[in-house]
């Protein structure tokens, strides 16, 4: 249904988001419903900076958050250990970081995903941007499940649905 309501009611052509909402806990994501093999051949530094300034937007538009701050999520385990354990972190991700802060989007990053959300490092922020569904979604679902909600944000209508599904 996302994308037909995207072409009916999005706004001065911007495309959806897709944000998890569970009281401020909000996680949005980069790449959509692809197989996980793919996500490291579809993520650029645009696609990341693209979803960021999306879901910043709407943080301040629809959660009403004066100054934003987005915690940008690691593609790779231990956020690659510096080139160790993957480049997308160097080579993408901390690119994108450091370009969106210089257009003043309070972003940060890249965080691991394993500890962030165990630690409690996920309640110091109004936005988590996750790089894949599962990464950001798995998590969100073990927090939430029962209370979560499906916001599509980008839209001149208000939509929500189960986070869990219908």
């Amino acid at each position: 249904h996302t994308e037909y309501l995207e072409e009916r009611f999005g706004q001065d052509g911007d495309k959806s988001l897709m944000i998890l909402v569970k009281d401020s806990l909000r996680v949005a994501l980069v790449t959509g419903h692809i197989a996980l093999s793919e996500v490291p051949k579809v993520l650029t530094k645009e696609k990341i900076m693209d979803a960021a300034i999306r879901f910043n937007n709407s943080l301040k538009r629809d959660f009403r958050t004066g100054r934003p701050r987005i915690a940008v999520l690691s593609l790779n385990p231990h956020a690659g250990e510096n080139g160790m354990v993957g480049t997308e972190e160097n080579d993408i991700i901390i690119p994108a970081i450091k370009e969106l802060q210089e257009k003043k989007i309070l972003c940060f990053g890249p965080y691991a995903t394993d500890g962030f959300f165990g630690s409690g490092e996920c309640t110091h922020f109004d936005g988590i941007l996750a790089m894949y569904h599962d990464q950001g979604l798995a998590p969100f679902k073990t927090i939430a499940m029962e209370d979560g909600v499906n916001f599509t944000a980008g839209l001149s209508i208000i939509r929500t649905s189960p986070a869990h599904g219908t």
